[in-house]
């Protein structure tokens, strides 16, 4: 879990991987498979808006590539 300092910014994440996700027409199970995770939740909780899971830059870059988009359009919450 994720210390409250940066609570919004990792549900403002969360909902980017969504929103990136859903364009692509992917479900939760097809971009944990195209992660190489075998545990659909770990995607599940990325997005909850609820949970605040943290994630690694080497996940967050393959989320971006999975989802064939740059990484900067995760993190940019303007």
């Amino acid at each position: 879990m994720v210390s409250h300092e940066f609570e919004q910014e990792f549900k403002m994440l969360g909902l980017k991987i969504a929103y990136y996700r859903k364009l692509k027409g992917y479900s939760q199970e097809t971009l944990s498979e195209k992660l190489g995770y075998s545990n659909v939740s770990y995607i599940g909780n990325i997005e909850a808006p609820g949970v605040h899971k943290t994630i690694t830059l080497t996940t967050l870059f393959k989320i971006a590539q999975a989802l064939d988009i740059p990484p900067h359009k995760l993190i940019d919450f303007d």
